[in-house]
């Protein structure tokens, strides 16, 4: 009989590349994942994996058996969502990913909701990056978290995962100088070609739109500044550190130097879960929440709106 955790350490060693990137994701030793997978072996009776010196890639076999484990775990999943579903009222931890600007806006509205629709629910937000949910979500350290996208820049079909659509938000262009004259699209960007950027840090998706971007509409940016928080670039660009791309729910009492240009460019904003857990009853009560709190989609600009630029978000 094959064991499902030990096929589970498969599916991440086909997903991670080395066992010691399983290891660290698991809270495993390198030596326990290799050991367990040698249990899987003899108990499937086929090669799973081939050695290479220190390298370990998996056989068509192995291939074969990680399917299968897709559909085993959502089974479970869906099992788990159908046992939870029977018993009275939502108890015990339930824990969100979020990413910063999230949390202020959206997320804290929603712990607001879930206490006094569901007081046995013991939420519990962690702040991580979108690009580390889906092993996080895989991993069981997560239940439900927030992952969001850009134009751009194209999506990941993550292995293992289900998600819902929650909020769809426009980008800006933060400058202290005058917008030029024209209809707002994505060429405009070529108008601050000669300028400074500030971009999110490397390796986000956020500073791969904005260069993106950018070089859709002629140019590479010189960035001289690299800032995830998005008061603290709002804060640079009133200081005439350059001139910057930000999504609507980053905008909280902008400066009054900057003004905001709206962009034909959109950040979408996607609930995640695992696969099988869409009709998990605390699932379902989280993505209810969060919808309750998503915020007003912002009326249209004009392509150089006021320098105070559209009403900050309100969570």
């Amino acid at each position: 009989m094959l064991d499902v955790r030990r096929m589970r350490l498969l599916r991440e060693l086909s997903l991670r590349g080395t066992i010691a990137a399983v290891a660290e994701a698991l809270a495993f030793t390198p030596s326990a994942v290799s050991q367990q997978l040698g249990v899987l072996e003899r108990e499937a009776g086929v090669p799973l994996l081939e050695r290479t010196g220190r390298r370990v890639t998996l056989t068509p076999a192995g291939h074969n058996l990680v399917r299968h484990t897709e559909a085993v775990l959502a089974h479970l999943e869906q099992a788990s969502a159908d046992l939870a579903s029977t018993r009275r009222g939502l108890a015990g931890p339930l824990r969100i990913g979020t990413f910063p600007s999230a949390t202020r806006t959206i997320v804290l509205g929603a712990l607001t909701c879930l206490g006094r629709r569901h007081p046995g629910l013991e939420p519990m937000v962690l702040e991580i990056d979108p690009a580390e949910v889906a092993g996080a979500l895989r991993a069981g350290d997560l239940d439900v978290a927030l992952i969001h996208e850009y134009d751009f820049v194209p999506p990941v079909d993550e292995v293992g995962l289900a998600g819902l659509p929650l909020y769809s938000e426009p980008m800006y262009l933060a400058s202290t100088s005058p917008a030029p004259d024209r209809t707002a699209d994505a060429s405009m960007l070529g108008f601050w070609r000669n300028s400074p950027w500030i971009t999110s840090t490397s390796g986000t998706l956020c500073q791969a739109m904005t260069i993106r971007a950018c070089q859709a509409a002629g140019f590479t940016p010189h960035v001289r500044h690299q800032v995830d928080d998005f008061a603290t670039v709002l804060a640079l660009v009133a200081a005439d550190q350059g001139v910057a791309v930000v999504p609507h729910l980053g905008i909280v009492d902008p400066p009054p130097e900057v003004t905001l240009t709206r962009l034909p460019i959109h950040r979408r904003t996607t609930i995640a879960f695992r696969g099988g857990a869409a009709e998990h009853p605390a699932v379902l009560a989280a993505a209810d929440a969060l919808r309750t709190c998503v915020p007003a989609e912002p009326a249209p600009a004009q392509t150089a709106p006021p320098a105070h630029s559209p009403a900050p978000p309100q969570g």
